[in-house]
């Protein structure tokens, strides 16, 4: 080599000793410095590590989903480059191989590059379960930091994208995919699509993108890039399992396990928009009673108070709702109240949470972040939502919940439009306690969730629960239940819900649930509704939550004295009546099997609405079945979804025997078969040798 070339490359070799040396173990972890950017990585749980990503210092304030760090130890190996020579040729590559550092930790190990690049392995076997992607091989790296202003930037982690990989989980979203594989998805919360960054990979892997902020994901077949708007680091978590049980188990450990589910709550629940009076509401729950029908829960919806935000019953329409509470305590059913998050300026108690700065504040124009039709106006009114990122919003808010509802026996708790149903919708015009609406939106419906979870708590009354329209990663640990928002009221609508339903239970939240029958419309006298209505019914039996909902024909408009059609189990016609009455004599028989599916998810993070491929993980096919599920380990649940049908086709897992449980009928697993589903039965098949009373 000629003295001048071995010049022109003395600053490269300079570089290369530098990024060298910016490896260093530090508490535990694994930390390296380059052009600017820190990057930490630390075990976080077993078989699993924890990935931070800055220009400049890691930031230790940025509210996410992870507990606490358990008492993990790593092995960490950091390279001797004492004396080493490298070189890069002319596309940027070093000549000679650098060893990577690694920190292994159970499971999993990281490798990580001389440059930064990060590489996620099997630690048994090598096995390369995930690696980063550089976006090009000059600039930008795998890692992007886009400024944005004032400290933020536009956030980038490209991941490479893998043939055949299969990914699911993301919350709940209403296209009616399993597999997430090849969509991109807005990481934002909206009726219906629930944002939780967590994803479950066929690889052997599950991904946390640990971070709260307004985004999105792409899993395209070049590769997987997440992105967040407007934040201040990446930070993300994963862990490796042999099973998606597995990974499962691992992530309840890392962001919480979900309370016990109360015993009550496995009953069903009977629901309409809206019960306008205390008198309407004891009627109905006195008809169940008369007909010998179970009902577990009545809810009293929107409107029944005296303004939004006043957080009390209207005198007027309920006058005594603690004598009405003890009614239905006598009756054995509990009262669910719905609780909204926005304010009317005309509440009694806006004026104070102005003045205390309880509200989450726009960067620009007024506090108002909607408008409503309240009662005692005809006109839209302005409304501002609390925010529950603030301990001093949940304490104050509690308070006047506890005073006006926990107080007379009330304890269950309807979280509704708590995405937050802003209009418009803009994260950027917010601020919250927690931090830049930008950077901590998504965790909102968490943290409501954690205001009841908590109110209760330190109350001493813990036989509750919220029902949330919206979630984040974490929600499962406040001991909140989630249904999927204001869907339709077709067979499409409830066929995307059996996907959704297995998607948000594998994002690691289990108390599930929709509205039956759909929410926008659905004519009671229609005899194609019906149909709809009655395959939906037999579906929510089988879900986690059984419950009866909607906005029925004929509507009235929005405001104080709004209600929907009539939607009880008696609403429907003589045929559809005596069908739905069966699905609540099986749901009670089935409740024992409900709560020992409850147990589980509770003690291992499992979901009781289950994918085939969590039981059945080495059946191939397991994994790209969207229209079935398993209630547990040993009942599969074929719902109907198609107008007309009288049979439909179920695939049977590989590993077991099936029988149908209406007609005894076996089937060997591994393959598909066409089962009879007369209009008054839901294809049920047990595992193997199983008993469970499904017929009477």
């Amino acid at each position: 080599m000629s003295e001048t070339r071995r010049h022109d490359r003395a600053p490269l070799l300079s570089h290369w000793r530098n990024t060298l040396s910016t490896f260093r173990e530090h508490d535990g972890g694994l930390e390296w410095r380059g052009q600017h950017e820190s990057l930490r990585i630390e075990p976080w749980g077993p078989d699993a590590v924890r990935v931070r990503a800055a220009l400049g210092p890691l930031h230790d304030d940025i509210p996410g989903a992870l507990l606490g760090p358990p008492d993990t130890e790593a092995k960490i190996i950091v390279p001797d480059l004492t004396g080493l020579t490298v070189f890069k040729n002319g596309l940027g590559s070093p000549t000679d191989p650098v060893p990577p550092a690694r920190l292994v930790n159970g499971r999993i190990t990281a490798e990580l590059t001389v440059d930064g690049v990060l590489r996620f392995v099997r630690t048994a076997d090598g096995t390369e379960l995930l690696a980063e992607r550089p976006a090009h091989f000059w600039w930008p790296g795998t890692r992007v930091h886009t400024p944005v202003g004032h400290g933020y930037h536009r956030l980038e982690q490209n991941f490479q994208a893998y043939e055949a990989e299969r990914l699911y989980g993301l919350g709940q979203r209403q296209h009616g995919l399993l597999d997430q594989k090849g969509t991109v998805i807005d990481l934002v919360q909206r009726n219906t699509e629930i944002t939780i960054p967590f994803v479950l990979s066929s690889r052997g892997y599950g991904l946390l993108w640990n971070s709260p902020a307004v985004g999105r994901v792409e899993m395209v077949r070049t590769g997987t890039r997440w992105v967040a708007d407007s934040a201040r680091q990446i930070d993300y978590w994963i862990t490796a399992g042999e099973q998606p049980a597995d990974i499962l188990r691992s992530y309840a450990d890392a962001t919480g396990h979900a309370p016990a589910f109360p015993d009550w709550a496995t009953g069903f629940w009977q629901c309409k928009l809206r019960y306008r009076t205390q008198e309407e509401l004891l009627q109905v729950v006195r008809e169940y009673k008369r007909q010998g029908l179970p009902i577990s829960v009545i809810v009293a919806d929107f409107f029944h108070w005296t303004r939004l935000g006043d957080w009390k019953f209207d005198p007027a329409e309920w006058p005594d709702p603690a004598g009405m509470v003890r009614e239905l305590d006598e009756l054995g059913v509990k009262l669910m109240v719905s609780v909204w998050p926005s304010v009317n300026r005309s509440s009694e108690n806006y004026d104070e949470l102005e003045r205390r700065g309880l509200f989450a504040a726009n960067e620009f124009g007024t506090p108002a972040h909607a408008t409503w039709i309240d009662k005692g106006a005809d006109h839209r009114v302005m409304v501002s939502f609390y925010d529950p990122t603030n301990p001093d919003t949940r304490a104050y808010v509690w308070s006047k919940v506890q005073e006006n509802y926990q107080r007379l026996g009330i304890n269950l708790w309807w979280l509704d439009a708590c995405e937050p149903e802003m209009k418009p919708g803009h994260p950027a015009n917010l601020r919250y306690h927690a931090g830049h609406g930008q950077e901590v939106a998504n965790l909102y419906p968490r943290e409501n969730a954690r205001l009841f979870h908590e109110g209760m708590a330190a109350s001493g009354n813990t036989d509750g629960m919220s029902f949330s329209r919206s979630a984040w990663a974490g929600s499962q640990r406040y001991g909140t239940a989630v249904w999927s928002g204001d869907i339709g009221t077709d067979f499409s609508a409830l066929r995307a819900q059996i996907a959704a339903g297995l998607n948000i239970g594998l994002s690691g939240i289990p108390w599930w649930t929709t509205d039956i029958g759909g929410f926008h419309g659905g004519d009671p006298d229609d005899p194609a509704y019906r149909e709809v209505l009655v395959r939906w019914f037999q579906f929510g039996a089988l879900c986690p939550i059984f419950r009866l909902h909607g906005f029925r024909l004929p509507w009235l408009p929005l405001g104080g004295g709004m209600t929907g059609g009539p939607n009880e189990v008696w609403s429907y016609g003589e045929e559809a009546y005596e069908i739905m009455r069966g699905y609540l004599e099986l749901r009670e028989r089935l409740r024992p099997y409900v709560a020992e599916q409850m147990a589980t998810a509770a003690r291992e993070g499992l979901p009781p609405m289950r994918p085939l491929f969590l039981e059945f993980p080495e059946d191939e096919s397991a994994w790209t079945v969207a229209d079935q599920f398993l209630l547990g380990p040993d009942l599969l649940v074929a719902p109907v979804t198609t107008a007309g049908a009288t049979c439909r086709e179920v695939y049977l897992p590989t590993g077991a025997r099936w029988r149908c449980a209406w007609t005894d009928t076996t089937y060997e697993g591994g393959s598909r078969h066409t089962v009879d589903a007369p209009l008054d039965r839901i294809p049920l098949l047990l595992r193997d040798d199983v008993q469970l009373p499904v017929s009477a």
